[in-house]
């Protein structure tokens, strides 16, 4: 028979983004990030995704093209590495998007793992956000007051006695928010930001601050779902308080951590090691530009750009262009 070719090598692979318009979505990625996003409007941009019909295709390299849910069907253990999920070992675990909030998002809540798959036939959705850009006064809405019963929550819902119970503070770039699983939140008008959450699009819509769709109805709420979904012990959440660290290169931030991922920032000032050998990295350029160096080949990172790096590259050299730069690490921990 016929000689079969090696499998390409792996490298650091970009894919090209998935833009999703949505009613709340407006230009500041095309502004703030500069993604080419062309007219009109633009809510998101899935940069990592393996979900039902949105899929990643790789952007270039010898891979270009190749589908991410083909390369985890054919080369798993070398992408994924120990990142591999337990429950869906032919998924990617990680969707990462940049949204842009030009008008507030609904009042919601995401399902855990269990009543995911229960309510929403999806996997749950525990998100941490890295807030990239804010406007002046722009908000977020992140847990109930502490106090608010399931009553209190249920009696309110549909009226203009929600908004009250809801905890909130004032965004600034650079906070890093995690949201479990059961945390009604919601991301206030003109704040651009980074999410990385489990590979899930259940959302369960609890308020939608009266506003009508494209076909003038209101949009869908899930009452019943949300209410079923929501922890009512968890309370307020606020941005993590976190602490830097000399590190090579410059230095590194625990940020958020769960069972489905562990954030690190890094602002570099001169070659870094990134990655490691035992599972994926994604990468995500929050300031400045940088180049992945792989062998003697680079793949650009600007800003606003992600990457994956597979597990059998192992570590792999980061070069700031222009003196600095902020990365945002993720891996399954």
């Amino acid at each position: 028979g016929t000689p079969t070719m090696p499998a390409a090598a792996l490298y650091p692979l970009t894919f090209d983004p998935i833009f999703k318009d949505l009613i709340w979505g407006g230009r500041r990625l095309a502004t703030v990030l500069h993604k080419a996003i062309g007219p009109g409007r633009v809510a998101e941009s899935w940069e990592i995704a393996d979900h039902r019909d949105d899929v990643s295709r790789v952007r270039a390299g010898p891979l270009q093209g190749a589908s991410l849910r083909d390369l985890i069907a054919t080369r798993g253990e070398e992408i994924l590495g120990a990142g591999r999920s337990r429950d869906r070992p032919d998924q990617f675990p990680l969707l990462v998007k940049f949204l842009d909030a030009n008008e507030a998002l609904s009042v919601q809540v995401h399902p855990d793992d269990e009543k995911g798959r229960r309510l929403a036939n999806d996997n749950g959705k525990t998100e941490t956000w890295v807030i990239v850009h804010a406007e002046p006064g722009s908000l977020i809405y992140a847990g109930l007051k502490r106090g608010v019963t399931r009553a209190d929550f249920a009696a309110a819902l549909g009226t203009a006695n929600l908004e009250p119970l809801l905890h909130r503070f004032e965004a600034k770039p650079g906070d890093c928010v995690m949201i479990p699983a059961g945390t009604v939140h919601a991301i206030g008008a003109g704040v651009v930001l980074a999410e990385i959450q489990q590979m899930s699009d259940a959302t369960f819509r609890v308020d939608d601050w009266g506003r009508v769709g494209p076909d003038g109805k209101p949009r869908a709420l899930h009452l019943a779902e949300a209410l079923e979904s929501t922890d009512f012990a968890a309370g307020p959440v606020n941005p993590l308080v976190t602490h830097s660290e000399p590190s090579a290169g410059g230095t590194r931030e625990a940020l958020s951590r769960c069972d489905y991922f562990s954030l690190e920032r890094l602002r570099i000032v001169g070659p870094t090691p990134v990655g490691r050998a035992d599972r994926f990295t994604i990468v995500l350029c929050l300031g400045g530009e940088v180049d992945v160096i792989d062998g003697v080949e680079a793949t650009r990172l600007p800003f606003g750009g992600t990457v994956l790096l597979p597990a059998a590259l192992g570590p792999r050299e980061v070069v700031p262009l222009g003196g600095a730069a902020t990365l945002v690490t993720c891996h399954v921990p």
